[in-house]
C-alpha cells in the first residue's frame, strides 16, 4: 500500500477571502475531519501535484502539521473547470486497527476473446467500494478479460479481492462485459425476422 507525506500549515482566516488569499499564494486550502474535532489546513499547491498525478481514495497520507501527524484519506476534492487547479481538498482522517470504507480502482487486464472476434469491451465499473482495516486497502482490484467471449460479462461476485477485503457493491452488478457491434446486432436481428417471416408464410401456405 503506497504511503505519502504533505507538509501542511493551520489556516486561521476561515473567511471566503481568506481561501481566496490562500489559493493566490499558492497553496490549497484543505480540511481534516473524521473522528476527532476537524482541522482546518493549506497544503502547497506545487507539492500536492508533483506527489499526486492522479487523486486516488486508496492512497494513505501522512500530514504533517506543526508537531502533529494525521494518516488520512482524499475524500473529495474541488477542481476549477477551465485551469483544472484543485480549489479544496477535503480529508479523512483514519484509525490505525478500525476498519473503514473507500473506493478502490479497477484494472481491467488482458485481451478479451470477443473483442478479437469484433466485439467490443464495456467497463461498467471503474472503481469498487469496499471495507477493511487501512493496512489491507489495496491500490487497485484486477480483472482478467481474457476469456471473455461477445456476451460474456464478469460481475462484482467474481472479481477476486485480497483476504481482509469486502466488496459492498451488489454483487450482481456487471463489471465489464463484451458487447457485439450494432451493425451485427441489427444484421442478427433481421436475419431472425426474415426467418420468422419465411416460417409464418409457409404455415400460412400449409393452411390453405
Amino acid at each position: 500500500m503506497d504511503n505519502k507525506t504533505l507538509s501542511a500549515e493551520i489556516r486561521t482566516d476561515l473567511k471566503k477571502s481568506g481561501a481566496k488569499k490562500v489559493r493566490g499564494s499558492g497553496r490549497i486550502p484543505a480540511v481534516i475531519y473524521g473522528h476527532n474535532e476537524p482541522v482546518v489546513i493549506s497544503v502547497d499547491e506545487r507539492e500536492f501535484t508533483n506527489k499526486f498525478e492522479k487523486i486516488s481514495e486508496n492512497t494513505i497520507i501522512t500530514i504533517n502539521v506543526d508537531k502533529n501527524s494525521y494518516s488520512v484519506l482524499v475524500k473529495d476534492f474541488q477542481d476549477d473547470i477551465l485551469t483544472s487547479k484543485i480549489q479544496h481538498i477535503d480529508f479523512y482522517e483514519i484509525e490505525k486497527g478500525k476498519t473503514l470504507k473507500t473506493n478502490v480502482p479497477v484494472h481491467v487486464e488482458g485481451s478479451a476473446k470477443g473483442v478479437r472476434e469484433g466485439g467490443l469491451l464495456d467497463v461498467r465499473l471503474h472503481e469498487l467500494e469496499v471495507e477493511c482495516l487501512p493496512k489491507d486497502i489495496p491500490e487497485s482490484v484486477t480483472v482478467d478479460v481474457s476469456d471473455l467471449e461477445a456476451g460474456d460479462a464478469i460481475h462484482v461476485a467474481d472479481v477476486p479481492v485480497p483476504d481482509g477485503v469486502k466488496v459492498l457493491n451488489m454483487p450482481e452488478q456487471t463489471v465489464v462485459s463484451v458487447t457485439l457491434v450494432k451493425a451485427e446486432v441489427e444484421e442478427a436481428e433481421g436475419e431472425e425476422e426474415l426467418e420468422e417471416g419465411e416460417a409464418s408464410a409457409e404455415t400460412e401456405q400449409a393452411e390453405e
